[in-house]
């Protein structure tokens, strides 16, 4: 009798310490997957012209492991008021705040549809950075365009391209040519009337807001983008990169999105 009590105790006690090893080690795997109290947990993400959403692909990764909820606006680059009105649909399914990120001409976007009160911060990843007033076309014409610019100009449409000998060098300078290749392949046309419409609000102006400014962009001079920033107050991160450093240098992307979401940098 004794031998079966001590038994059953052995099988209980070796049962409990099991337990507590799976409840250990479900912790210590979801560690990096929780949101810190105070962290805004919602990213909603404007991509730019002559690209899509999907290239932030690793960015999603990285944020969703540490557990928060990213979209990926699929902008219609119709015109910029349709370009805005699909941003602040994205917003409204959000069931709190967002940082809302912006690249390249996202960078408008944001800074338009930034105005909605879902909206705790944005960030500019070599987005434009407008006032209310200008226009996009009024930035990107403020400073000189490299040699390896490569937009073509409107068609008889009034649509914009960015050119396939250039798309590589200009764009996406350091990626894979393939990779490169792939992402001309699905670029869609852009209006210039977009690039030539009025931004009527500038949430830069109540928002906090953090840019990343990458020093080997091809497609927007950089000097542009410090005089925005500077002139905005954001908080900004200089990295060597091309324009698609949201791409190249994902984790370092990723970082600043975070930092926004906490509310200021590391």
């Amino acid at each position: 009798m004794k031998r079966t009590v001590y038994s059953r105790t052995k099988v209980l006690l070796f049962a409990c310490l099991n337990l507590a090893a799976v409840f250990l080690i479900g912790l210590d795997q979801s560690a990096d997957a929780q949101v810190s109290p105070g962290k805004v947990k919602n990213i909603v993400i404007v991509h730019g012209a002559f690209a899509d959403g999907s290239g932030f692909l690793d960015i999603y990764r990285i944020l969703t492991k540490k557990g928060y909820h990213v979209t990926i606006v699929q902008l219609p680059l119709t015109s910029f008021e349709e370009d805005v009105a699909a941003t602040n649909r994205e917003l409204e399914r959000q069931d709190g705040p967002a940082i809302l990120v912006g690249h390249s001409w996202g960078g408008t976007v944001i800074t338009q549809a930034g105005a909605s009160a879902k909206v705790a911060g944005l960030v500019y990843i070599e987005g434009f950075q407008p006032e209310v007033g200008e226009t996009t076309l009024d930035l990107a014409t403020s400073a000189p365009t490299a040699p390896e610019y490569g937009i073509l100009p409107p068609d008889s449409k009034g649509l914009l391209y960015y050119s396939k000998e250039k798309y590589h060098a200009g764009f996406a300078g350091d990626l894979p040519k393939e990779t490169a290749d792939f992402m001309y392949a699905t670029q869609g046309p852009f209006p210039v009337k977009s690039f030539t419409t009025k931004v009527t609000q500038a949430a830069w102006k109540t928002k906090p807001s953090w840019a990343i400014v990458s020093s080997d962009d091809k497609s927007i001079n950089p000097i542009i983008l410090k005089r925005m920033y500077k002139r905005a107050g954001s908080v900004v991160t200089e990295i060597k990169a091309s324009h698609v450093v949201f791409m190249s240098q994902p984790q370092k992307v990723a970082a600043v999105i975070e930092a926004a979401a906490m509310g200021s940098l590391k």
